[in-house]
């Protein structure tokens, strides 16, 4: 109902999260009446929005926030609403405009390959002519499989600025495993389509719900601010935990997940005995790894390198870990060093490089020498 959506708006603007750039609330499927108007019109449930989705909108602006509804290119929405056919994608474009609507995900169902094809750049185009700002979320890669050739990811980054790839999350560590397994096994196609506008999104993050525990918690969230993912929380601010609220306000890692250069990071090493190491690159020459265990029986000490992991050999980094906030300093790309990663759970680091003067370090690329030197 419009009184959830403005419980959390409120929450947002009074509970630190609009300043650490929380800042869209995105309603879902199931919020419109089961028939369009005379006119053709979508109209919200008159029941649960009441006073129709630009009171609402008025409201979350209020407060400093975005509004973000959701649509289907088919016959009907996944949940058995109305859909936007080809013959009303102008009409409810103008429509969410006039509402005020600053974003809109477009899902796929009830809807041919061929209808998705002409539909999907159509909206996009739609959502231009209206004139207001609004962030177009694409499903289409995800009904097409994600992948080559039925997917183009230039066209994608031309016309949407997200899109879902693969399949829905679930509350579950599960689900959270296959996305990033999906996503490293095709990193070659998918990380070079991610940047500034036009970016993948696996989907929500789960954190405050009941599928994850306090070390896959933090996993998520840390394996999604290194795929640059859009940051889109789905849990109930009224009643979230401090530990949940905590991993999600972390202020260093939004702002690697917010870098300016955009660039989705990579899975760079996967060890026999399950521990997974993923590289960032950031703006300033820094870095963000996140050394990542699938195991679940206990803590692992896993000791290497930066030059292992491909740092320059001539660099030295200040560190700072980004959970607890402890920071290494002088760490060379040759010391070895061992991190301790929990069950299910991650280390993750923030690199500075410390520069000599008037040198230039390189981003992370080729392979440097070792000195074994345990920190």
């Amino acid at each position: 109902s419009e009184k959830l959506f403005m419980d959390m708006a409120d929450r947002l603007a009074e509970d630190g999260w609009r300043e650490l750039g929380y800042n869209y609330v995105n309603i879902d499927d199931c919020w419109s009446a089961k028939q369009r108007d005379a006119s053709g019109q979508l109209v919200p449930d008159p029941k649960r929005f009441p006073r129709g989705i630009k009171a609402l909108a008025d409201y979350v602006h209020s407060r400093g926030l975005k509004l973000g509804i959701y649509a289907d290119l088919g016959t009907f929405t996944c949940g058995g609403y109305p859909g936007t056919t080809l013959d009303h994608v102008e009409q409810d474009a103008q429509t969410f405009a006039q509402w005020g609507v600053d974003m809109l995900k477009l899902d796929g169902c009830y809807s041919s390959e061929q209808e998705q094809a002409e539909g999907y750049p159509r909206m996009s185009k739609a959502l231009n002519t209206t004139g207001r700002p609004i962030v177009y979320s694409c499903s289409w890669p995800a009904y097409q499989g994600g992948l080559p050739p039925k997917v183009n990811y230039t066209i994608l980054a031309e016309i949407c600025n997200l899109w879902r790839n693969y399949g829905d999350i679930e509350d579950s560590w599960d689900s959270v495993l296959s996305i990033v397994d999906w996503f490293s096994a095709h990193q070659d196609v998918l990380q070079p389509a991610a940047g500034p506008g036009h970016w993948n999104d696996p989907d929500m993050l789960i954190i405050g719900n009941f599928g994850l525990s306090y070390e896959q918690s933090r996993s998520q969230m840390a394996l999604w601010t290194v795929m640059a993912a859009p940051l889109l929380m789905s849990t109930d601010l009224r009643t979230i935990s401090p530990s949940a609220k905590e991993i999600l306000q972390n202020r260093l890692m939004i702002q690697i997940n917010q870098d300016p250069l955009g660039i989705q990071g990579r899975r760079i090493v996967k060890e026999k005995f399950h521990i997974e190491v993923f590289l960032r690159p950031l703006s300033q020459a820094a870095s963000a790894l996140v050394f990542f265990s699938r195991r679940t029986d206990v803590p692992f000490r896993y000791t290497t390198s930066l030059a292992k992991l491909h740092f320059p050999g001539n660099a030295v980094y200040e560190v700072q870990d980004v959970y607890s906030g402890k920071i290494i300093g002088g760490l060379k790309t040759g010391d070895n060093f061992t991190v301790v990663v929990n069950p299910s759970g991650v280390v993750v680091w923030y690199l500075s490089p410390l520069a000599p003067p008037g040198r230039l370090l390189r981003q992370p690329g080729h392979r440097g020498g070792a000195r074994p030197i345990v920190l």
